[in-house]
């Protein structure tokens, strides 16, 4: 139990990027206050939770409703993952995939125009991107059903996102103390630990098919 969710946490904490999620907040809300960045974290951690949880609860269960099998998902759901930490560990971008050039600015005139940035970018696809949604489905379906594991699943989520909340209510001191240097040390070290989990989730789809048997 304990190693499930070490390693669900360690993926969740790798996909989301509760730091440059918090430095990207403080970046698009210059002028807020800490009140309304507060309120704006509160309620995107809690979309992006629910969504999240809706994918690790009830992924599987249409998937199976579709005839996709769990080493079909765990070969999928590695590669999806392993894209993304090839491109937090070798990408000069200080973030993992995030958001294209077209997102980026079209977030920047969204935070201009409109207070409001709680749902887009912030909650999806900053929070509960793909990845995040990959994972929790890939995760919960390698518990095979079993409530200690899967519930292990669900803790390390709600523990994620706690850690991301912190550091969104602190997004503006965070933004001013932390350096790009330390930002990309971060996501690099994490971006490897996600390749290995990444690896190791496609090598148990593949030896549980009969191909490789």
């Amino acid at each position: 139990m304990l190693e499930t969710a070490l390693t669900a946490f360690t993926t969740f904490f790798a996909v989301i990027g509760p730091i440059d999620s918090a430095v990207l907040l403080a970046t698009l809300t210059p002028n807020a206050t800490r009140a309304e960045r507060r309120a704006i974290s509160l309620k995107a951690v809690a979309i992006a939770t629910l969504i999240v949880l809706v994918f690790a609860l009830f992924g599987q269960p249409i998937l199976n409703q579709l005839g996709v099998s769990l080493p079909a998902l765990q070969v999928a759901g590695g590669i999806i993952l392993l894209m993304i930490a090839l491109e937090m560990t070798l990408s000069k971008r200080p973030s993992p995939a995030r958001l294209s050039a077209k997102e980026s600015e079209e977030a920047e005139n969204k935070a201009e125009h409109h207070a409001e940035i709680t749902v887009f970018p912030l909650a999806t696809p900053l929070l509960a991107g793909p990845g995040a949604m990959t994972s929790a489905i890939v995760l919960a379906a390698s518990t095979k059903g079993d409530p200690k594991l899967l519930v292990a699943v669900i803790l390390a989520i709600l523990a994620v996102m706690l850690v991301t909340l912190v550091f969104l209510l602190l997004a503006q001191e965070i933004h001013h103390v932390i350096g790009v240097t330390a930002r990309k040390v971060v996501v690099r070290v994490f971006g490897v630990l996600l390749a290995a989990i990444a690896v190791q989730s496609i090598f148990n789809g593949l030896s549980a098919t009969h191909i490789f048997r």
